[in-house]
């Protein structure tokens, strides 16, 4: 007896189990299931397709609305990330692997009806448009909807399936447009946060946009795009603008000349191409080279045309920089900062204007050139766009523009990184002992290129591979305040926070420098920009 007792409790137990719901609603499409954080209360709903596969005769076309399903989808794990090589050494995904079956976004909230109206934050990765994923731990949306911001990552395609352009592209499609798919994937997404967050506790009418590097970039295109216009009520930066692009021509230009390497005849025997055997001839045949264009469907004409007319989405802007995007190496090519090649290399880069840029970035001994190397080659990488496109934005946005330098290193990675050492952009580069230590690149003085965004998002925790301390949590619960203010009412100070002042019509005057102490500044690298902007309007 006791034995059937035992028996039928157990199968008891596990009938419960296997009935045991997550959290479920309903959208557009059908019904959702995912998962609660068991600590936070934080319910995830991870892998919720946004958009038709991007397959077969729809690789190549603008995304097609998702189609309706039937019973509960679970959506308790991340979907596939977008077809890409291993460019970064940083990125760790946790999606269910690669396939150009990627279009899929994540929602993190902490509300427990579809009645709180809560604001919203909508994040595209970066990865120069050729890597990344909305899995990675940098952006998770935990922490951010332990603050009451309903949190969203998306995935977007990349490299030749996220912007290729081409003349039979442009001819098949009603726009008589082509490329710039990964930015009208994003659109989207916006699209489909318009219709359904609310079911998430989200407030449609209260959605911020944010992205980092190419997802910045993104930003900036998306409040330029006429195409945009009424998805989102405020917009953060962080590292890039979009400025500038080349044509549609140039573009198709592109295209063409990638399907006559590969062998293609037609646009037919590209779409026939299986999706791993396109991204490895990507990769060897220039496929990685395709960029943003002005496609006359996204992007009318050129993005600083648009915010020079005012024509822009008007709303808040929160954007900046990290004050050591990349290294002085990237500018002297690796020779040593000696004053005779530091002047070779501006002679080379300014021939017509060597004397003003010496002025503008002085280098009379190794110290002040390691300083100055390293600001114009951050400028000329992604600090000048991030300026020009706050620049104009505050002119003619007639909105408030908040703008933050971010300059806090990291600190050194643990010792179970063994010899790996911080790379360009952001990544890791993992040595054997056998490599000399002086090939490694040297620790920036500064903060690298993507080193904000665990500190933005408040994921510290997340990241395995620094050995954080108590100064860089303080960081970040400055800089994770700054946003969710922001994301919350269009202006990041608040409460215990140091004053962040707004620019306006009169351009960037200032900014917040966010650090251990973190205070506000004024512009004084202003000339910098103004002469860049104008060799820029020369071309």
């Amino acid at each position: 007896m006791r034995k059937l007792c035992v028996i039928f409790l157990l199968s008891a137990i596990a009938a419960f189990n296997a009935n045991a719901q997550g959290p479920q609603v309903t959208i557009a499409n059908g019904r959702v299931e995912g998962v609660v954080d068991a600590a936070s209360g934080i319910r995830m709903f991870k892998g919720i397709p946004f958009a038709q596969p991007p397959v077969g005769e729809l690789r190549w076309k603008e995304p097609q609305p998702v189609k309706n399903w039937d019973g509960v989808l679970k959506a308790d794990h991340f979907g596939p990330n977008a077809m890409q090589k291993n460019v970064f050494g940083d990125m760790q995904f946790r999606s269910s692997g690669m396939s150009e079956d990627c279009l899929y976004l994540n929602v993190w909230t902490p509300a427990k009806t579809g009645k709180e109206k809560l604001p919203v934050l909508v994040y595209f990765y970066g990865g120069g448009f050729v890597a990344g994923d909305g899995s990675e731990s940098r952006y998770d949306g935990e922490s951010l909807a332990k603050r009451g911001i309903v949190t969203v990552t998306i995935n977007y395609r990349l490299g030749v399936f996220g912007l290729m352009a081409h003349p039979e592209l442009t001819k098949e499609s009603s726009h008589q447009s082509s490329g710039n798919y990964g930015l009208l994937d994003q659109h989207e997404a916006l699209v489909w946060v318009q219709k359904n967050i609310a079911a998430f506790g989200g407030d449609p009418k209260r959605v911020t946009i944010d992205g980092e590097s190419a997802g910045s970039i993104s930003v900036c295109g998306q409040m330029a795009s006429p195409l945009s216009k009424g998805l989102f009520s405020a917009a953060i930066g962080e590292s890039g603008g979009i400025f500038p692009v080349p044509t549609l021509a140039e573009g198709e230009k592109r295209g063409a000349e990638f399907q006559k390497t590969v062998g293609a005849n037609s646009l037919a025997d590209l779409r026939a191409i299986p999706a791993d055997k396109l991204l490895d001839l990507a990769a060897k045949q220039g496929g990685f080279s395709m960029a943003v264009v002005i496609d006359g469907y996204f992007l009318p004409k050129q993005a600083s045309a648009i915010y020079a007319a005012g024509e822009q989405q008007h709303v808040p802007l929160l954007a900046g920089w990290n004050s050591a995007e990349i290294p002085y190496q990237a500018f002297l090519q690796g020779l040593p900062p000696t004053p005779e090649n530091y002047l070779k290399k501006v002679k080379q880069a300014y021939p017509n204007d060597t004397a003003t840029i010496l002025k503008l970035y002085p280098g009379s001994n190794p110290e002040e050139i390691v300083k100055s190397a390293t600001a114009l080659a951050s400028d000329r990488f992604i600090v000048y766009s991030t300026w020009l496109w706050e620049e104009q934005a505050a002119k003619t946005g007639g909105n408030p523009v908040y703008s933050y330098i971010f300059s806090r290193p990291r600190p050194e990675m643990v010792a179970s990184m063994g010899n790996a050492k911080p790379g360009l952009a952001g990544g890791v580069i993992k040595s054997d002992t056998k490599e000399a230590p002086s090939k490694l690149p040297p620790p920036l003085a500064g903060a690298a290129h993507a080193s904000e965004i665990e500190y933005a998002l408040g994921n510290l925790p997340g990241n395995k591979v620094y050995a954080w301390g108590p100064d860089d949590f303080k960081v970040s619960e400055t800089m994770e305040s700054y946003f969710a203010n922001f994301i919350k009412t269009g202006n990041p100070n608040g409460k215990s926070l140091p004053l962040w002042p707004a620019n306006n019509s009169s351009g960037i005057l200032n900014y917040i420098n966010i650090d251990v102490t973190t205070k506000a500044q004024a512009a004084d690298d202003r000339p910098r920009y103004l002469f860049l902007n104008q060799l820029d309007s020369k071309k």
